[in-house]
């Protein structure tokens, strides 16, 4: 398992901006939090911990050789704390070194899905306050995601109502595994909040939803957990379609992040042809399905495709829009995407600035 980031053997002087999609910061000590939550909640999180929805008690989808939630090795700062901690390392390693203009954070493990809503609730409101006083504020590049509880659908909605106001949010954040398909009407408060705030939705692979990534049991490996999550997001975008959610709101925006993107033509053409024969179970769908994935649905380049032969990637976005990929690096997670490589040099510059940047900065409110 190569879990340091390859090197670019060369750095191109592109004059093309970069907006980065899925930064990674972590929390250097659950101390971090403590100056934004109630003596209550840093109690109870204290004595009692997170109670995850999950199928098992130590269950965890990165591998136990990756003790930094599956980081590079050398994401780890001197002194030993967590990788993607330290803001000067995040500059030398990426944000510098990479010309990121802007970063777009995604805070993985904020306790948005636990059992404990109003704990949840605590803790991602302390999230969204730590994003901006310890990263945001040091570093105007990294730009805070609003952490919901989404399983507490008030507090979710209280949560953007408080955070919307202050432009340095640009999405409101989710992970994919949650208690029921997102496409229910239990989630539609949360859509209909960032739509009024003109707020995309960003879900991030991953999460605990007691229920196994794929829909034949709990994988052995931690490879089959990485290639199921195309899978996965195509039942959540599923859920999505056939709900009827983008007929109540034509305008979410809605952005996965670290799914990849070549699940997304099947999904397209396989909901089509069933839609052909049984549109009458889903009247509320006024069109095609394939229409809905084009026109609502955004995608991150990270963990990039890589075809035998690159036309085929070509191909593949070709069918998506290249006005729908949005270049990610997933920092510092072991698998990290170089732009140099994901956004290839060859190709022309007006696909480079949609996937670089033009994209990025229509989507988010850069």
């Amino acid at each position: 398992m190569n879990v340091n980031a390859p090197k670019a053997q060369f750095r191109p002087n592109s004059k093309l901006a970069l907006v980065d999609c899925d930064i990674h910061p972590r929390l250097r000590a659950p101390e971090d939090l403590k100056p934004y939550l109630s003596s209550r909640w840093w109690d109870t999180w204290q004595t009692y911990g997170l109670r995850k929805r999950h199928g098992f008690v130590k269950g965890h989808p990165y591998p136990k050789s990756q003790p930094g939630d599956g980081a590079r090795r050398d994401a780890w700062p001197t002194n030993g704390d967590p990788p993607g901690s330290s803001l000067q390392l995040m500059q030398e390693q990426h944000l510098d070194y990479h010309g990121v203009d802007v970063g777009i954070m995604n805070p993985l493990w904020p306790g948005s899905g636990d059992q404990n809503l109003d704990l949840s609730a605590a803790l991602a409101s302390a999230h969204n306050d730590w994003q901006l006083d310890f990263w945001h504020a040091k570093e105007p590049r990294l730009r805070p995601s609003i952490v919901v509880p989404y399983e507490n659908i008030e507090a979710s909605v209280a949560e953007i109502h408080k955070r919307a106001a202050n432009k340095a949010f640009c999405q409101v954040f989710l992970l994919s595994r949650t208690n029921e398909a997102l496409g229910r009407r239990k989630y539609w408060p949360i859509y209909e909040a960032a739509v009024e705030h003109n707020l995309p939705i960003g879900i991030h692979v991953f999460g605990y939803s007691g229920i196994p990534i794929s829909n034949s049991g709990w994988p052995s490996f931690y490879i089959e957990e990485m290639a199921e999550h195309g899978t996965a997001c195509s039942a959540l975008i599923s859920s999505m379609i056939m709900e009827g959610l983008f007929e109540r709101f034509p305008t979410l925006k809605v952005v996965m992040i670290e799914a990849g993107f070549g699940w997304v033509p099947s999904l397209g053409w396989r909901l089509d042809k069933h839609w052909q024969k049984m549109k009458d179970e889903v009247p509320h769908l006024k069109r095609p399905p394939s229409e809905y994935l084009k026109q609502n649905v955004y995608v991150t380049t990270q963990p990039i495709e890589e075809p035998e032969k690159p036309e085929y990637l070509v191909d593949l976005i070709d069918w998506i829009g290249w006005d729908r990929v949005m270049f990610a690096s997933d920092y510092a997670h072991w698998d990290f995407d170089d732009p140099v490589f994901a956004v290839p040099t060859n190709w022309s510059e007006e696909r480079r600035r949609k996937l670089r940047f033009e994209n990025a900065m229509g989507v988010f409110r850069l």
